[in-house]
């Protein structure tokens, strides 16, 4: 299995448990303001921890998503020319398939 992650606050996870679903896109915006959910493979995610949370005091936990478990598209794409592609999801992400919620240890 190829892990997804997605770095996020512990709240909004409890929150997204409650409901069932995740819809979140990255910090501070929603799936339904941009239109996908970031998630990055794990060597991007430190660098994706730097640009999005650079500066956040508060914890993070980093969801590991089962792309086999998601059943919205998944698509790969470069933020620009030339750069890495990362894995976007084209929906809400069912809590189910998260299998692990891991500490970050930046945050």
């Amino acid at each position: 299995m190829t892990e997804l992650l997605h770095l996020t606050e512990p709240a909004l996870w409890e929150a997204a448990l409650a409901a069932g679903k995740y819809e979140m896109s990255t910090r501070g915006k929603t799936l339904a303001e941009v239109g996908f959910i970031h998630c990055s493979l794990p060597e991007q995610v430190e660098a994706v921890a730097g640009f999005v949370y650079g500066g956040y005091a508060g914890p993070l936990v980093v969801l590991v998503i089962d792309p086999d478990l998601v059943d919205v598209p998944i698509r790969y794409e470069a933020p620009g020319p030339g750069l890495p592609e990362y894995p976007h999801l084209y929906g809400p992400l069912p809590t189910s398939a998260v299998v692990e919620v891991r500490p970050w240890p930046g945050g």
